[in-house]
């Protein structure tokens, strides 16, 4: 096991940017209509929920990541098997966000450029940061996290000034009741980003404050929820919930309105740039967390020696999970949501119950044997 450590500001940082991901930039929660802000917030509640299954079982194994309490919880076997699927999934999950990233970069900026050079380059610079370490990566999150926000910020203020937002866009609220919004929370939000931070309960090892995990966790789901919530509600205060909803990258088009005095215009680099970043660092923890489960599971004794042949592997799916971006947009909506509930929710769950009843046990034996 990496004995590298990572500070609270650095895991902070890293669950940010995996939080932002790809949700800013696509028509995140539009299904609720007017009231996808309110569904993002909605969905970042149920996250937090979530979070407290993960932090309850990352505090009766503090030194183990998911693939190894989950040897623990179910035994050698089982366990084993489910370690096996959570490090697939997360090998997964590393190819789908670089194929979103890839398809962003060459339907907007590099037309002629093969989406393979897109998708290679990224994730060699991205296996090169992980063979570095994961203090490496820690640190560049530490630094690009600001860079991030002053994005942001800029482009708000552009947004802004160029005249084009309409809040009432937004009204009338809950126009189809609360139904609908609690609905997209639970289908679309509370899976993707909060319950993928399960991902980070492979990197929870490596912080060098374990007693603040539960205070980091909530203000990266608390702060990245309250951004995304508000990037949902400034699309379609600018292009109204048809046009967002009709857009595979309504931010982009969002930002591509801006245009002050024929001077400041065509700041869709602003989004592809950001996309850049929180990708980057989404696809780096899905594939630290890949590396290091088969690490833990087949007892080797590099994590460097395989970074290359994982990141292959990532390339080679990125290319090959669909024929098309619209099928792969249709695949993640309607087939992934399921595997979603399993994986995200009910295995934890049970992992949760499995060890609690089992430390119950283990405290009635103690309390018995004392008294004999």
């Amino acid at each position: 096991m990496d004995k590298a450590k990572v500070s609270v500001i650095q895991l902070f940082a890293m669950m940010f940017i995996f939080n932002l991901g790809t949700a800013l930039i696509v028509a995140y929660g539009i299904n609720a209509k007017k009231d996808a802000w309110l569904a993002i917030l909605l969905g970042m509640c149920m996250g937090m929920v979530l979070f407290f299954i993960y932090y309850s079982l990352f505090r009766q194994y503090p030194t183990l990541p998911l693939t190894g309490y989950a040897r623990k919880i179910f035994g050698k076997y089982l366990g084993w098997i489910i370690g096996l699927l959570y490090a697939l999934i997360f090998l997964y999950m590393s190819a789908r966000n670089a194929r979103d990233f890839g398809d962003l970069l060459v339907s907007s900026t590099l037309t002629q450029t093969p989406l393979l050079a897109v998708n290679f380059s990224l994730v060699l610079v991205i296996c090169y940061v992980l063979y570095l370490g994961i203090e490496v990566l820690g640190r560049t999150a530490e630094v690009f996290s600001v860079v991030l926000l002053f994005l942001g910020v800029a482009g708000n203020f552009f947004i802004f000034v160029s005249g084009n937002v309409d809040f009432h866009k937004l009204q009338p609220f809950l126009e189809d009741g609360w139904k609908l919004p609690l609905k997209v929370a639970f289908r679309d939000v509370f899976f993707f980003p909060f319950g993928e931070m399960i991902a980070f309960t492979m990197l929870l090892p490596h912080l060098n404050r374990p007693k603040l995990v539960k205070r980091v966790w909530l203000s990266a789901i608390v702060s990245s929820g309250l951004i995304l919530s508000w990037t949902a509600s400034l699309n379609i205060a600018v292009l109204s919930v048809d046009v967002t909803k009709r857009s595979v990258f309504p931010t982009l088009v969002t930002i591509g309105k801006v245009n002050l005095l024929d001077f400041i215009e065509r700041l869709d680099a602003v989004v592809v740039f950001t996309m850049l970043l929180t990708v980057f660092f989404k696809v780096s923890i899905f594939l630290y967390g890949a590396v290091i489960g088969i690490v833990d599971l087949f007892k080797l004794n590099n994590r460097q020696q395989i970074l290359l042949p994982i990141g292959g592997i990532v390339i080679f799916l990125s290319m090959t999970m669909a024929s098309s971006f619209p099928e792969h947009l249709e695949e993640g909506h309607d087939v992934l949501h399921y595997y979603f509930i399993g994986v995200h929710l009910l295995i934890p769950l049970l992992m949760f119950l499995v060890s609690m009843i089992r430390n119950g046990f283990k405290k009635k034996g103690r309390s018995k044997s004392n008294v004999t």
